[in-house]
């Protein structure tokens, strides 16, 4: 590490990227793009360079220095990540936590809600497993009850079901953004209409539609919103943010508090502190803060508008493409659709297909039926091969990997 960058760890990213999508930028910033041909950018997108390198000097900072003593030397920049995603979301850096994943960011806000007896949960029947067990631990804790509001024809949620759902007993109304499947985008802003013309609490899992197209917490009208960073964002593992709306952050008190959540002034008394980061604990993963802070950076820089444009139609491109492959059926749904394609192939074991797509160096993921149960039963689906998309896929991939899909499937 060079003697500069101890004496100036502000200077965590300094590139800049070009406006527009120039995809060989793209690609050449990605070395990873050299080794592999990565579909699974919904599972976890591969890092540009940038990325790794906040990473990595902050590491080079705590190997020369200790960990403790890094992070303080580092602080102004490692802060700066609050502002970055507070840009990202159109937010105040007040109303964001830095957590360790999305799961754990959607599990402070939910478990953070006073649920009582007949109190009812609505989500949507696309609703991803990890978030359908947390309703059903709490229901049976509390005698509450979680609904789920049947899909329209095109598969994303029914508004009409929803908005005939509502009513004074509903304490929360909470939908995956992009489910982990299917390609579709549930209409979330119309959702937080209804949310916001009842008073209800409304909490986004937007863990896979983060960094993958504008996210506006404003326009769409939600009090809550969970995302990662390995994602879309292509930030690294383990990092997340959780999203709280200021007028709600007073009222939700965490599922547990530490040193930094809050402060303990007496014997018998404790003040939590007045911000989102209440739902923050004190040790984190200092480095991955580095590093997602320059992967939101990195994506403002191109634009996410410009993102989502090329990552829609490099899927629909797939889509095409894969159509024609006989025994080969897509599965993707609803009005608006995004970079997950997924899909089945006629007498084959998914998991046996993605380890010999493997084996060519092309990355997909395969998702079970119980990741999405209730959507999978009423599709009548056991499993779906998943391929996600992303800027910096580009057309000879896609005709590389239907060459190979075509191979294996005949």
């Amino acid at each position: 590490m060079s003697p500069e960058f101890v004496a100036h760890p502000e200077r965590l990213y300094s590139g800049q990227v070009e406006p527009g999508l120039d995809v060989v930028k793209a690609r050449r910033e990605t070395p990873g793009c050299q080794n592999v041909l990565h579909f699974n950018n919904a599972g976890a997108a591969l890092m540009p360079e940038a990325v790794h390198t906040a990473l990595t000097r902050h590491l080079d900072l705590e190997l020369q220095l200790g960990g403790y003593e890094a992070a303080a030397r580092a602080e102004r920049p490692l802060n700066r990540v609050y502002d970055s995603l507070a840009r990202l979301v159109n937010c105040s850096a007040q109303e964001i936590a830095v957590v360790e994943n999305a799961t754990r960011a959607w599990d402070m806000a939910f478990y953070a809600l006073n649920l009582g007896p007949g109190d009812r949960i609505l989500t949507a029947a696309a609703e991803y497993a990890s978030n359908y067990i947390a309703y059903l631990q709490v229901a049976r804790r509390t005698g509450a009850r979680v609904e789920a509001v049947p899909s329209d024809e095109t598969g994303q949620i029914s508004l009409a079901a929803l908005e005939e759902s509502i009513a004074d007993d509903v304490k929360l109304i909470a939908i995956t953004h992009v489910p982990t499947n299917g390609g579709l985008v549930n209409p979330a802003a119309a959702v937080g209409r209804l949310a916001r013309q009842a008073g209800i609490p409304f909490l986004l899992d937007a863990c896979q539609s983060v960094g993958q197209m504008p996210i506006d917490v404003e326009a769409i009208g939600c009090d809550m919103l969970s995302a990662t960073g390995r994602k879309y964002l292509r930030g690294p593992r383990g990092t997340g943010f959780l999203y709280v709306r200021k007028e709600l952050i007073q009222k939700l008190e965490p599922p547990f508090l530490d040193l930094h959540s809050a402060q303990w002034v007496d014997f018998e008394n404790f003040v939590i502190r007045p911000d989102a980061r209440r739902f923050e604990n004190w040790e984190s993963y200092v480095a991955g803060r580095a590093g997602l802070a320059v992967a939101v950076e990195y994506a403002l820089e191109w634009g996410l508008e410009a993102i989502y444009a090329r990552v829609q139609a490099l899927a629909g491109e797939l889509r095409q493409k894969l159509a024609t492959i006989p025994g080969l059926s897509l599965h993707d749904q609803g009005v608006e659709q995004c970079g997950i394609v997924s899909f089945a192939v006629a007498d084959s074991d998914h998991e046996e297909l993605m380890a010999a797509l493997g084996a060519k160096a092309i990355n997909v993921s395969v998702s079970p039926r119980n990741y999405t149960l209730l959507d999978m039963q009423a599709r009548g689906l056991d499993s779906l091969v998943r391929a996600s998309v992303h800027y910096y896929n580009d057309e000879d991939e896609i005709d590389r990997f239907f060459a190979a899909l075509e191979d294996l499937a005949g």
